[in-house]
């Protein structure tokens, strides 16, 4: 009989949302840095030493690769990234997607000036 209630109980309190929900990391977790450290001109070889391997890569269309990142909270807000390269000739021609070049630096630069103003 009591471990009829309990497990009542706990099925219960599942629905509430009290137990703790672990938030998940899916895909390509790509760094500022990391962003930062492709430039025009390099070539296929070099950016998967930069990014890894890409999350997608078309059959049919070597020339661009897709990296693309879920993160879905406790709350179960869930928020995609994706970076796009492409290459020509196997040589990357330029990057496309939600990742900004220079945030790496510009981050480093905004810390660096509130620690001078403390």
């Amino acid at each position: 009989m009591r471990i009829t209630i309990l497990a009542l109980a706990v099925v219960s309190f599942a629905g509430c949302g009290w137990l703790y929900k672990q938030p998940v990391q899916q895909g390509n977790v790509l760094e500022a840095e990391q962003i930062d450290a492709i430039k025009p001109g390099m070539t296929k070889r070099q950016v998967t030493l930069v990014l890894g391997s890409p999350a997608l890569q078309g059959a049919f269309r070597d020339d661009r690769w897709d990296y693309v990142s879920s993160y879905k909270d406790q709350d179960g807000n869930v928020e995609l990234k994706r970076l796009t390269v492409v290459f020509e000739d196997g040589v990357l021609v330029r990057t496309e997607g939600d990742y900004e070049p220079g945030s790496a630096a510009e981050t480093v630069e905004r810390e660096n000036a509130e620690a001078d103003e403390s």
